[in-house]
């Protein structure tokens, strides 16, 4: 095997690992020009973490899903110091986005983080969405491109690098492409309109990366999904967006492309469409170099043309040193500690319907809908715990869909929702609560639904700040 090649094809490869520790394979392979790494949660990040990593390949990009709210992998366990994007389209306030945006930036910079997966540039036009939902900016494309560019432009004024994602959009899918693969069944003038708004303002702002959607748009492709597509990637982002930034896969364990083929003929089809950089979220060294292996036997078959692999090699090599040449950006964005921005956009973006103080401690009923494949499973919703913060003898249970309501007791009753507008059977016990108690309090941290209760509050998504927004409104 050629070493050039074999390293051409580990420059574009970017695998996650298990553990909290760099493990050897990892190792040696970043010392044979690994491109990219992909952090988790699970692998309890710290700057200990990230300079091993660059111990062994300095040129490294280093990335991480930090969209803040519902997506975040560095306070996982407290839930994250920013609301989510629904949240800052409620708010609208720009400028508040852009400042969220550099603290998110800011955190990353601190821990020598090159990319962050983020934001999510999808309009989420279709309320059943399952897995965008809150951590787009809203419905509208307008609303999403203002608020995208804010947020880059934060990210980016930090020094790190962003990634506007799912292109060309994710917004309008019924399915969870960690699942099966969705499809967007709109036209070509209503995509146009609609979903790629978002996207040429993130161009237009100048973002480094754009991440591919997993979704079959047939008014632009009928056979293959964006990832897999050259229409889309090559015609229309590179040639008709003009994007020439690195295009990146969404983690192609994925079920909607896993399910088409194998990881090596799904990174070989992505490159050949105009990836330039192939996530590989759940990684081992067995898998990476079944990829690496495919790509370099495609390119002396003749089905990847090594001028593609290389040009793809060079814009990951670019986004590196464009990283590298940010270094004065990121020394500044540390000194610009902006400690309350989180909070304050978590209270401009609640929305409340009638009126109830608590005064002693309620029981907190979470019904407990289970987010998208997108969200740690161990993140909290945070309401029980910031109610306790102020009321000590507040109680909680939670309630799963086969679940039955308690019988109440004089306490005070709050049932945490999510996406209740979404859910035939969280909408159910909403009303049985009611029904029992009509002093019930409802908070809704995703897309909610018409108002019912007492007062009924919608946080627009999952965050610490959003949780502690919440109960100071119910303990005012």
């Amino acid at each position: 095997m050629s070493r050039d090649l074999c390293r051409l094809a580990l420059t574009v490869l970017h695998p996650g690992f298990e553990g909290t520790s760099v493990p050897d394979w990892l190792r040696r392979a970043l010392g044979e020009g690994l491109g990219g790494v992909v952090l988790f949660a699970r692998n309890a990040i710290d700057a200990q973490l990230v300079r091993r990593l660059r111990a062994e390949n300095p040129a490294a990009v280093v990335a991480i899903d930090e969209e803040g709210g519902t997506v975040t992998r560095l306070e996982v366990l407290s839930g994250s110091s920013f609301p989510g994007n629904r949240a800052l389209g409620v708010a609208d306030d720009v400028d508040l986005t852009e400042r969220v945006g550099r603290q998110i930036g800011r955190m990353l910079a601190e821990l020598d983080i090159t990319l962050n997966y983020a934001p999510s540039a999808d309009v989420n036009a279709n309320p059943a969405n399952p897995v965008i939902g809150v951590r787009s900016f809203g419905p509208a494309p307008d609303l999403v491109a203002r608020h995208t560019v804010a947020y880059v432009n934060g990210v980016q004024r930090a020094g790190v690098a962003a990634c506007a994602k799912h292109f060309p959009g994710h917004g309008d899918t019924v399915t969870d492409s960690h699942l099966a693969l969705p499809t967007v069944h709109a036209s070509r003038e209503v995509l146009a309109d609609r979903d790629l708004p978002p996207f040429q303002a993130a161009i237009g702002a100048g973002v480094r990366s754009i991440m591919t959607g997993h979704v079959l748009a047939p008014a632009l492709d009928p056979a293959m999904p964006a990832t897999l597509s050259r229409t889309v990637l090559t015609e229309l982002l590179r040639g008709e967006l003009g994007f020439d930034g690195m295009v990146v896969t969404d983690a192609i364990e994925m079920r909607a492309v896993a399910a088409m083929f194998a990881p090596g003929e799904i990174a070989v089809r992505a490159l050949a469409a105009g990836a330039d950089a192939v996530c590989v979220g759940l990684g081992t060294e067995e898998s990476l170099h079944e990829i690496r292996d495919a790509v370099v036997a495609a390119v002396r078959d003749g089905v990847l043309p090594e001028e593609r692999l290389a040009e793809a090699a060079a814009r990951v090599l670019a986004l590196s040193s464009w990283y590298d040449a940010q270094a004065p950006l990121r020394e500044q964005a540390r000194a610009d500690v902006d400690p309350g921005v989180g909070l304050e956009a978590a209270r401009a973006a609640l929305t409340t319907t009638g009126a109830a103080v608590l005064e002693r401690g309620p029981l907190v009923v979470e019904v407990n809908t289970r987010h998208s494949q997108a969200v740690d499973p161990a993140t909290p919703t945070g309401i029980t715990a910031a109610l306790t913060r102020r009321l000590p003898n507040t109680a909680m249970l939670r309630l799963e869909p086969d679940g039955e309501l308690p019988p109440f007791d004089e306490r005070p009753v709050v049932l945490v929702v999510h996406d209740a507008a979404r859910h035939a059977w969280v909408r159910d016990v909403v009303a049985k609560a009611v029904a029992a108690r009509p002093d019930v309090i409802v908070v809704d941290t995703g897309i909610p639904g018409p108002p019912i209760g007492a007062a009924h509050i919608a946080t627009h998504g999952i965050s610490r700040v959003s949780a502690q927004a919440a109960a100071e409104w119910l303990t005012r």
